[in-house]
């Protein structure tokens, strides 16, 4: 393994900074939307490649474009004016030893169908779908199409485990405060500002209209998320929490967040694939992050998704049960077999002996990263 860069390091970076930021954009963010999109149709096309050809054939749709609508929320309930729009692009094989693979209707299905099964309220009847995904590379085709899968690009990818207290909050906040208060929607962006022993967090929900009958009931929802996402903190750490909530609203002149959908995308944000959560469903500027759009690329031979999710499993697994942390970055070239990159970089504070062992196990299954990603087995966003 003469590509391994193993460097030893006494303890997790992060604990000796006095600050911290940590960010989540919720599944119902304009920008995760367009993740799960991209995300799904890959996963679609990959099943219908593999049920009609016995392999997946190359694509890439992490292209995907959100424009937003115009909505009239109202308490009890108001009114779309006019529909989101989701634009769908990408590269894909529309034809292979003669026969026509319909990737358009493929796409469009996948991506109505991803809407309806993940939201309380957004459903594909809000959205206008466009598909104009194009023809895949011959050039890359070809790297695709040999027996053992090599790099369709020269790029890298970074994980780290495990996480700090700052990141396992700001991860398990949204689920929480959707189990917890059905009155908001998908759409909740969490940012975690550490300072010392300090957790100042700021959450911005979605507030579902028809779920709330006036302002009385909104800020008394507002009041159940304060509550709920001080709980979490003191569950989780030892930091001191301050909470902020939906802190733009003016609620004397009656400005609050309300929606009739659960998600911003209804009414004036828009969205692209990459430009939220990394692998690991966050963002850390601590952190080394890759800024590739994992959502979408093929699972197959694509690094800039297959190397973020294995560095990721890598630190998993080498801090597995222990208090060992290791942060991954694995670098490779295009045309180069996905089990031998040009480097594996790893600053850990486990001994090597274990690292090689972890990295030599992970790089001899790469593949299994590419059967976790059609079953949806693994989140990229």
């Amino acid at each position: 393994m003469n590509f391994l860069d193993y460097k030893k390091i006494s303890q997790d970076p992060v604990k000796s900074r006095d600050n911290e930021l940590v960010e989540r954009k919720g599944i119902g963010h304009p920008d995760s939307i367009c993740d799960g999109i991209a995300e799904s149709v890959s996963r679609a096309l990959s099943k219908e490649y593999r049920e009609r050809f016995g392999k997946v054939l190359h694509h890439n749709t992490d292209e995907a474009q959100l424009v937003a609508g115009n909505s009239n929320p109202e308490y009890g309930g108001g009114e779309i004016i006019s529909p989101i729009y989701i634009l769908l692009t990408g590269r894909a094989t529309k034809e292979f030893k003669g026969e026509e693979i319909p990737v358009d209707e493929i796409a469009l299905e996948a991506a109505k169908n991803y809407v309806d099964k993940t939201f309380k309220k957004l459903d594909s009847r809000h959205i206008e779908f466009e598909s104009k995904i194009g023809e895949t590379s011959t050039d890359l085709e070809a790297i695709f199409s040999e027996e053992l899968p090599k790099s369709n690009d020269t790029s890298f990818g970074v994980g780290h485990a495990p996480p700090s207290q700052t990141e396992k909050i700001i991860r398990e906040l949204e689920g929480k405060l959707h189990s917890q208060i059905p009155e908001i929607g998908e759409d909740v962006k969490t940012m975690g500002l550490r300072q010392g022993d300090k957790l100042e967090t700021t959450v911005a929900a979605a507030v579902i209209a028809e779920k709330t009958s006036g302002l009385e009931e909104y800020m008394e929802t507002k009041e159940k998320i304060r509550d709920i996402t001080e709980k979490v903190i003191q569950e989780h750490s030892y930091l001191e929490p301050e909470v902020h909530v939906n802190t733009a609203d003016e609620p004397e002149e009656g400005n609050v967040y309300i929606t009739e959908t659960g998600t911003s995308a209804e009414m004036g944000d828009d969205g692209s694939v990459g430009r939220g959560n990394r692998v690991n469903g966050l963002i850390t500027p601590h952190r080394s992050m890759s800024l590739e759009a994992a959502s979408g690329k093929n699972p197959v031979t694509h690094v800039g998704k297959i190397y973020n999710l294995l560095s990721q499993e890598i630190a998993e697994d080498i801090s597995d049960g222990s208090e060992s942390f290791a942060e991954v970055k694995l670098l490779s070239q295009i045309g180069a077999p996905l089990n031998k990159p040009q480097t594996a970089e790893i600053e850990t504070t486990a001994e090597r002996s274990r690292v090689k062992e972890v990295v030599e196990e992970k790089l001899e299954n790469v593949d299994d990263v590419t059967d976790k990603c059609i079953e949806g087995e693994v989140s990229t966003f």
